[in-house]
């Protein structure tokens, strides 16, 4: 399937002279990629942040400057060749301080990819040739012929730390996923944040590929790793995804921080997403629009066959919440709200961005699902991580193994996934119990569409001891279609403490659906 290396590279002098110096006879596979992972393991980190030209700083490159600089779509990777995929690159600089350095891989070679200034047109920016040729990229964007056959759109970036966004048919830009979360939430100590270094590019063999194979480097003070991405485009864009992760030894950390602490949360899979707010929301804000968010809820598959579906909130303070998760069989941040006249937004289509699905491979074991909400007073901070933190860590230098598929999809996708599910959740006020807060949950369904209306579905509720729950009733709202639900909780009085619901409906003894849940907080 793979062509011979006589094959490599064809896009323009430029680009083989840059790409073509130093390529090596080598089979890129995940053990390779272990291999060099491993080699940094057991030394300490070092940070590209150092190697950034003074040029390209942040006191000499600022936000309008940046700006200016445009990648020369003539010279992305591949774009002569003929081929289903295409990569062109991100500038280093300004924010984007940790220049990553990018090779491309057949099936015999791999070669580097030169930074090369003649990529770009920095318009009024005399930057000169200040830049040296092994300084490497801030990133890359995967393009392909993704909604139409005749155009090349945007199927994914990965830009920032180990941060990328992936994309499916007709969808726009919304959450990220990232390579590894460790200690984010923790009060105790502060988020350390992993990179990808490296990165390895697989030319596709053919016109008929329908799939891009990378592998990238992940480095950080306590670990380092190697990651295989398989990226599918389609209706849902899939990245099927395998790793190894090196821990460091406890000398090699504390050569670059003699703070750090021991590694307390490991999070696998890690999902960020912005929720300002929405129908849940007690805290309002000056703006026109009635939602406004990326995701809306956290759906989770448990071990032991629950289903259940967490709205988000934006908090006036941070609320970490953790859910003891065994043998999970997928979680995700989804958007559930997909009409338009929700959020009233012509510039940002919120109701088109995708919900990202995780979808582990095999049994994950022992470990526990982290959901953390940032409070933030705007739109433009990813205030929301989801991920799954596994009980037992490895040892130092010993390969922590895993993989997973992320589902990148919209609406459809979703309805399939869970199709008795949440549709909406609104919070208020009560005036029969004073002091009450009451929860209007709607659910709908085709086995709740089957359910007559003279023999309503029984809501079983709970809370946990800072409060109590004082009524709850069901009603058939005729108006949506659904099952409306109304939880009444009662605080106790002068509490401060944080309350966790729940609330399934059931016919007989018999859950149906999702398992709403919840955390509240007092304003």
């Amino acid at each position: 399937m793979w062509r011979a290396f006589g094959l490599l590279l064809i896009i323009g002098s430029v680009l083989r002279t840059s790409v073509g110096f130093g390529a090596e006879t080598a089979e890129v596979n995940l053990d390779y990629v272990a291999q060099r992972a491993l080699d940094r393991a057991k030394a300490p980190f070092h940070s590209p942040h150092v190697d950034l030209p003074t040029v390209l700083r942040p006191e000499n490159l600022d936000y309008d400057k940046y700006r200016q600089i445009e990648f020369n779509h003539d010279h992305a990777l591949w774009a002569s060749a003929g081929l289903p995929f295409r990569a062109e690159f991100f500038h280093p600089g300004y924010i984007y301080h940790e220049p990553v350095h990018l090779n491309e891989f057949t099936a015999s070679h791999t070669q580097p990819i030169r930074f090369v200034q003649d990529f770009f047109n920095y318009h009024s920016l005399n930057i000169g040739k200040q830049i040296p040729s092994d300084t490497g990229y801030a990133g890359f964007r995967i393009l392909t012929e993704l909604n139409t056959t005749d155009r090349w759109d945007e199927l994914g970036s990965f830009l920032g730390a180990s941060y990328f966004r992936l994309l499916g048919k007709n969808l726009r830009y919304g959450e990220s996923a990232r390579g590894l979360a460790l200690d984010c939430g923790e009060s105790d100590r502060p988020e350390e944040f992993p990179i990808f270094t490296d990165w390895w590019l697989g030319k596709p063999a053919s016109t008929n590929d329908d799939s891009l194979h990378i592998f990238a480097i992940l480095d950080s003070v306590s670990c380092a790793g190697a990651y295989e991405f398989f990226i599918h485009p389609g209706d849902t864009t899939t990245a099927s995804i395998r790793a190894v992760v090196y821990f460091r030894e406890p000398k090699q950390i504390a050569a670059v921080d003699r703070n750090r602490k021991p590694t307390k949360t490991f999070g696998l899979a890690p999902l960020t997403s912005m929720f300002w707010f929405g129908k849940n929301t007690e805290r309002k804000f000056d703006d026109y629009r009635t939602e406004v968010h990326d995701s809306d809820g956290l759906l989770v598959h448990m071990g032991n066959g629950e289903v259940f579906f967490r709205p988000l909130d934006n908090p006036s303070a941070m609320r970490h919440q953790v859910f003891s998760a065994p043998s999970i069989k997928g979680f995700g941040l989804m958007q559930r709200e997909r009409n338009f006249a929700a959020y009233q937004d012509s510039f940002n289509l919120y109701h088109q961005v995708p919900s990202v699905w995780v979808e582990p491979d095999g049994n994950w074991g022992e470990g526990d699902l982290h959901l953390l909400e940032l409070s933030t007073g705007y739109e433009g901070l990813d205030n929301i991580v989801a991920f799954w933190d596994p009980k037992n860590k490895p040892a130092p230098l010993e390969p922590f193994r895993f993989g997973y598929t992320l589902h990148w999809e919209g609406g459809d996708a979703d309805l399939k996934r869970s199709p008795d599910r949440v549709v909406s959740t609104r919070v208020g006020l009560d005036a029969q119990f004073k002091g009450a807060r009451q929860f209007v949950i709607d659910f709908d369904g085709p086995k709740f569409d089957k359910i007559p209306e003279d023999k309503p579905p029984v809501a079983v509720a709970s809370c946990s001891g800072g409060a109590r729950i004082v009524d709850n009733f069901v009603m058939r709202n005729t108006y949506l279609g659904t099952w409306r639900v109304i939880v009444k909780m009662l605080p106790k009085p002068d509490s401060n403490e944080t309350v966790d619901l729940r609330c399934t409906l059931q016919s007989g003894t018999n859950v149906i659906g999702e398992t709403w849940v919840y955390q509240w907080s007092p304003p």
